[in-house]
Parts: structure tokens; sequence; C-alpha cells
């Protein structure tokens, strides 16, 4: 088996390592309490947060590829977005919606490479944004449970090394613009920071990644405070939200299984350490987890669309109209039928006129 192959099953088997610990510890009944307490007004709730998450991500990844130059309408956008989410949510990794995404825009745009890059550079833009209010909501709203992080967020070690990090891609974006006749590698790391810079920090581009990410991130920590609400958490919004960040910061690690794994790993300990109680932590990440799932439904509709074999009879994406059938023509004194194979044309004083193919002359077929 691939190195690729192991690290992929590992991550898997580490998520379901956090599973069964939990369900060792807290018992199956905190998942299913989590199930009965989900309701038909709930779910509805989770489809419209779905629909304002997904279309902000997809006018997201609208931007960043024109950006870089490909095109993506914005329905097209929206539909393969819903699509990647369900895949994400439905297959292990937590990211082969994402993958699959990449590589057919890719494709479908004749730019492989530059397709990838620029779902890369979609998903980046919104852990920034996470890891940059993760770090403003941790350092604000100080408590016992988050205490331990913000003082390693704002440790001397760690702002060194942040600043480490900038110097040395400052340093090396330097001198690639200056050198010639670089490597490979530094051809490919200047190509990296080049459509970064165009497809994120662009003029025409950075205001509206910023608004959609902070809009999608709004609506990520809406619906875990209606997960915990419908768990019967009864702590004020202020309180929730930085264990609903630590919780979301948890599902950006690649070891999980669909989404589940470290969520309800950090939300059992974060709700535990607050005094709200771990299995109400639990609760809580296992309802998100099936609110997100059911927000991704659609995709399953835009999933069995394109694969329907009616969707095969469909004009191609690309706007091309298909030409109506021709009729055949007329004679011009007869009005009947005038086979056009019996024809060819002869140019006579600057003008066109039809003379009978010797096949028809044969024949003794005049006109």
């Amino acid at each position: 088996m691939k190195r690729s192959g192991w690290v992929a099953w590992l991550r898997l088997l580490a998520g379901l390592g956090i599973l069964v610990a939990l369900v060792w510890h807290l018992g199956s009944q905190t998942f299913l309490a989590g199930l009965r307490r989900i309701d038909a007004a709930t779910l509805l709730a989770a489809l419209g947060i779905g629909v304002l998450t997904t279309v902000c991500s997809a006018w997201r990844w609208c931007l960043v590829a024109r950006g870089l130059g490909l095109r993506l309408p914005f329905g097209r956008a929206v539909a393969d977005y819903y699509r990647a989410l369900f895949l994400n949510a439905a297959l292990p990794g937590g990211v082969l919606g994402d993958v699959h995404r990449a590589v057919h825009h890719g494709r479908s745009s004749g730019e492989l490479g530059r397709g990838v890059r620029a779902v890369a550079l979609e998903r980046t833009a919104g852990q920034v944004v996470l890891l940059g209010t993760g770090a403003v909501v941790l350092l604000v709203r100080p408590s016992p449970v988050l205490a331990p992080v913000a003082r390693f967020l704002a440790s001397p070690a760690v702002a060194l090394s942040v600043a480490s990090v900038g110097l040395l891609v400052l340093a090396v974006a330097v001198r690639l613009r200056r050198r010639r006749g670089a490597s490979r590698g530094e051809r490919a790391l200047h190509t990296v920071v080049t459509e970064a810079r165009q497809g994120l920090l662009a003029r025409g581009v950075w205001p509206g990644v910023a608004l959609s990410s902070v809009a999608v991130l709004a609506g990520y920590l809406g619906m875990f405070v209606l997960a915990a609400r419908v768990a019967g958490a009864t702590a004020p919004i202020a309180e929730l939200v930085p264990l609903v960040v630590l919780a979301l910061l948890a599902m950006a690690l690649p070891l999980n299984v669909g989404g589940w794994g470290p969520r309800e790993g950090v939300a059992a300990w974060a709700f535990g350490a607050a005094g709200l109680g771990a299995a109400q932590g639990l609760t809580t990440a296992v309802i998100y987890g099936v609110l997100a799932f059911v927000a991704s439904l659609p995709g399953a509709v835009v999933l069995l669309g394109r694969a329907s074999p009616l969707s095969a009879d469909r004009p191609a994406e690309s706007g091309a109209v298909p030409h109506k059938a021709e009729r055949p023509p007329l004679a011009a004194a007869t009005g009947m039928v005038r086979q056009r194979g019996a024809e060819v044309p002869s140019v006579v004083a600057g003008g066109v006129r039809y003379q009978a193919s010797p096949a028809h002359a044969d024949r003794g077929d005049t006109h």
C-alpha cells in the first residue's frame, strides 16, 4: 500500500478511536439523546442556515477562481459546492468532496492545476478567518477553560514562531522576485505566491472574500449555538461562543470520519471544563453533526441529477445552443424539394448558378 493510503487509514482510525473513547466514557445514550431532541423545526432551520453558508462559500469560490482567470458561473458554483459538502459529510476523510470539486472544475476549464489551486485558496481563506476569529475570541473572552489556550497563543514562543515564519515567507518571495532561472521548486513556490496574491489579495477580490468568509463563519456559529440550545444548554451565547469556536477549530484537524471525531471530543472537554457537563457537550456536537449533514442533503439531489441519464441530453455547459434541424431547400420554380446532392456550385460572371452533377446528367435529369 502506498504511503498516502496508510496516512488516510491512520486518520480514519484516529477519528474512530476518538468516537469509541467517547462512547466508552459517556455511554451510547448521549448519542441517542441528541438524535431524539431533533424536530422538524430544527431541521428546517438547519436547511436555511445551510443555504446561507453554501451560497456565501460558492461566492467566495467564484471570486478566487475569477481572480486566477478561470470562468466559474455562480449557479454552477452553488451546485458543485452543495455536492462537495454532501460528499464530505457522507464519505470518510471529510475532504473528498472538495477534491472532486477541484478536479471537476479544473478539467472542465482546461486548467487542472489552476482549478485545484483555486479550491485550495478558497478553503485556506475560510480557515484563516476561522483561526483569526478564534484567536480574538480566546483573547477577548477569557475563562477557566480557555485560559491555558489563550496563554499559549499569547506566549512569546508562539509570537516569535509566527514572526519567523512571516519573515521567511517574505524573504523567499523577495528572492524569487529578483532571481531568474530558478529551480523547479522555486518556480512552483513563486506560482503559489503569485496566485495567492491574485486570487485572495487583489483589490477587487479580497473584500468579497473577507465578507463571504465572515458570513460563512457566522452561519457555522449559529448552527452550533442552535445545536446547543436543542441539547438543553441554557448558558448565555457569550459563554457558548468560545466553546463553539474551539469545536470548530477541532474540525480542521484531518483526523475525522466525515467530520466526526475531534469535534465531539473537544466539545465534550470544553463543555465539561466550563461546568456545563461533558455529556451535554457531546450531545451538542452530535446534534450539530446531524444538522450539518441535513444542510448538505441538497448536494445529494445535485449528485443524482448529474448522474441521471437524462442529463446527457442537456445542452453543454459552455452556453452553446443546439442548432435546429434544417429543412431541405425547395426549387424556386416548382416548390418541390431540391436534391442537395444533385447540385454542384458553378461560378459564372461573378455569380453562382447550379448545374446538374455528372451522375444526374447521365440520367437526363434537368432543373
